[in-house]
This record gives C-alpha cells, structure tokens and sequence, in this order.
C-alpha cells in the first residue's frame, strides 16, 4: 500500500472522549465572544426572553443566540440557515454554544425581535474599546449613500477632443 499519512479508522471507539476544550486554542477569539457576551447585562440592553416564561418549553437563553450572531458577523456567515449549519459541524461554534444548535428560525426571529438589543450591544463594545484605548485616533467615516446609476447611451458622452 501506498506509504501516505492514514486518519484513524471511522468505527474505532476510543476510550477518551476529546473535550471541546482541547479543539479550541487559548487564543481564539471565541473566547473573547464568550466573555463579552457572559458580561452584559442583556436585560438592561434590551433583549427579548432573558426572563423565561414559567410555562410551556424553553427556549433559547439570548446570550447562546447572540454569541452565534456576533460569531457569523466576524466570519463573515451572514444567513440564518449557515449559522445553523455552523453550529452542527464548526468546533468553534460548538464550544461556544455548548454543543446547543439552534434551527435557522430561531437565530432569524432572534436578529429580528432583538435589533435594539444588538444595537445596544455593539455601542457597549464600543464604548469598552474606547475604554481600554484599543481605538488610534484616526477617524473614519462611512457613506451609506445610495445613488441610482444611469449609463445609457444618450447620457454617455465622450469627448472627442
């Protein structure tokens, strides 16, 4: 046989179990989430459902759904239905969330019924940036101008100098 690095066989049991701990680095920045996010006081910036209702199934504490949000907006995973994937496959995702994988409605009512709630939380962040002088003085600004753009023949003139 061929002389190539093989991976262990699919049906071997092992005798450890792996901990999510041991797939996540000291320095991942998921850590930075999880602490950020176990520090607000989610209630106060506005989110829905912190408090749980005494009846009826649970649902989704705000903190695990926000963590997942703040995770696909620094990945660049914008879409619901990806984050949902991400939660089944990613290690990252799954130590952050505590193997919990929430469906792709619920992480899209979350950004929906939440909006002010991660407004709040993204000024908070912010506001701590700002206070631990991770800022330079620099300022930027960004347009959100929208124009509607017309290049049609007739309007298009090239000077024939």
């Amino acid at each position: 046989m061929s002389r190539h690095i093989k991976g262990s066989s699919r049906s071997q049991a092992t005798l450890f179990p792996e901990m999510l701990e041991d797939f996540v680095a000291k320095e991942n920045p998921v850590r930075v989430i999880d602490v950020f996010v176990e520090g607000l006081d989610l209630e106060n910036l506005g989110f829905k459902g912190v408090q749980s209702k005494a009846t009826g199934r649970p649902g989704y504490h705000p903190a695990i759904l926000l963590k997942i949000y703040i995770y696909g907006y620094l990945n660049r995973i914008q879409s619901s239905r990806c984050l949902e994937r991400e939660t089944q496959r990613n290690f990252e995702l799954m130590w952050l969330t505590e193997r919990l994988s929430p469906d792709f409605k619920t992480i899209a009512d979350f950004r929906k019924d939440n909006h002010l709630g991660i407004k709040n939380a993204c000024k908070t962040f912010v506001q701590m940036c700002h206070k631990f002088n991770m800022f330079s003085e620099a300022t930027v600004a960004i347009d959100g101008s929208k124009f509607k753009a017309s290049n049609n023949k007739d309007k298009n003139y090239i000077s024939s100098n």
